[in-house]
């Protein structure tokens, strides 16, 4: 039987037409010529490789799946998913950047947005000449947003905003923020709404997140909206809960479940292809029982979550997806991408700890994967919920 070196043990690509395949392999060649030279220095300057953004534009990445009359591409949800799978093969930084410009800002816009706020938007966004940024998450709410203090009051033909957002993918890049704030009373989730806010008004502050150990390529931000006026226009008009920052969230949460997959695909790559080079007791590491069922674990859990992000994006197509499918799959697949990560470090021996390698990269990324929206516990309680019927965790998470 001839060795198998690849990551489709199953043949997946049958599963895929042509067009899908085109946009992956396209994304693909991008990635090892663009982005693979210029990730570790980025990485280890802490610096968001901001020159590639028009390039990621012309690629059609930003809103991939909304209509070519905003200048997007109008994939279908497949295509969309194993283009954020090559991205992350990348990094998670860069995938992060992708997955928010168009499942957390430009979404909600085209979902929830006057057409006036759309024919605005998504087209500078599409083309990156605009940046956006999500502001939900607050220093006290995390896994529950529905407790989230930042308040919007209408005051004339304005609304004053005040509060701070934490953990702001893009914060200090972006040219445009959505905001969700409680426009109601403290703990009432019907009252929250989102707005539109252009991060030139007066009031408005993003500081870098200082500190961290993990997506040090990607921006992360910290966000003070201090009496932030915005005309009234700027809502969102067609929001009217907490359920509505939720379905954007699921729309982030479909793409980490594909991206995930990418940065696993990478790391079982690395550590194959250094197994069958690296020599050690006068025959290559790959030929040692150990070694050749890590590769084995690991090639098992990616072909699993293939097939798994093929079947939620045929349902998503369809119209069929829930959120508690979603849900699983981004619990299990960044949870199976962790473990592919730090056993591949450990094929690698000392040099596994080197930049000029992905996995530990991949590996210190992925820890902040499995926390981001929504932690893998709070996940499990979501699908726990959906499977007894029995709701586990307050309603924060529970609207759809």
């Amino acid at each position: 039987m001839a060795s198998f070196s690849g990551v489709d043990f199953l043949d997946s690509d049958s599963l895929l037409s042509e067009d899908e395949r085109a946009v992956r392999d396209a994304i693909r060649e991008w990635v090892d010529e663009q982005l693979l030279p210029v990730i570790g220095e980025c990485y280890i300057e802490r610096r968001f490789p901001r020159h590639l953004v028009p390039q990621m534009a012309e690629l059609g990445v930003f809103g991939a799946t909304l209509p070519e009359r905003y200048g997007c591409a109008e994939l279908n949800n497949v295509a969309y998913g194993l283009l954020m799978q090559e991205l992350e093969r990348g990094d998670s930084g860069l995938r992060s950047f992708a997955s928010v410009q168009s499942g957390l800002v430009m979404y909600p816009i085209f979902a929830f947005g006057s057409q006036e706020q759309k024919d605005h938007w998504l087209p500078r966004l599409a083309s990156g000449d605009a940046i956006g940024c999500f502001g939900l998450t607050e220093p006290d709410y995390g896994s529950n947003p529905g407790g989230l203090i930042t308040r919007a009051v209408k005051d004339g033909d304005e609304w004053v905003i005040n509060g701070t957002k934490m953990w702001i993918t893009n914060g200090s890049l972006a040219d445009v923020a959505i905001i969700w704030a409680q426009t109601g009373e403290l703990n009432d989730t019907k009252g929250i709404r989102g707005f539109i806010v252009e991060t030139e008004r007066d009031g408005y502050v993003a500081k870098n997140q200082q500190g961290k150990l993990s997506l040090l390529a990607s921006d992360t931000s910290e966000i003070s909206l201090q009496d932030v006026r915005v005309p009234a226009e700027n809502l969102l008009p067609e929001t009217t809960g907490l359920k509505n920052p939720l379905m954007c969230l699921n729309q982030a949460r479909y793409g980490i479940a594909w991206g995930a997959v990418g940065a696993a695909m990478a790391c079982y790559d690395e550590a194959l292809s250094y197994g069958k080079n690296r020599t050690q007791f006068d025959r290559p590491i790959a030929g040692f029982q150990i070694q050749q069922v890590r590769l084995t674990e690991m090639l098992t859990e990616i072909t699993k979550a293939q097939l798994l992000c093929i079947q939620l994006g045929r349902l998503k197509d369809r119209g069929e997806v829930n959120h508690a499918q979603i849900s699983m799959a981004k619990r299990n697949n960044v949870h199976i991408a962790c473990e592919a990560a730090r056993e591949a470090r450990r094929m690698l021996g000392a040099n596994g700890i080197l930049v000029e390698y992905h996995s530990m990269r991949h590996m210190a990324n992925l820890e902040s994967v499995y926390t981001y929206e929504g932690t893998h516990d709070i996940h499990g309680l979501i699908v726990g919920e959906a499977v007894t019927g029995i709701s586990a965790i307050g309603a924060a998470e529970k609207p759809r």
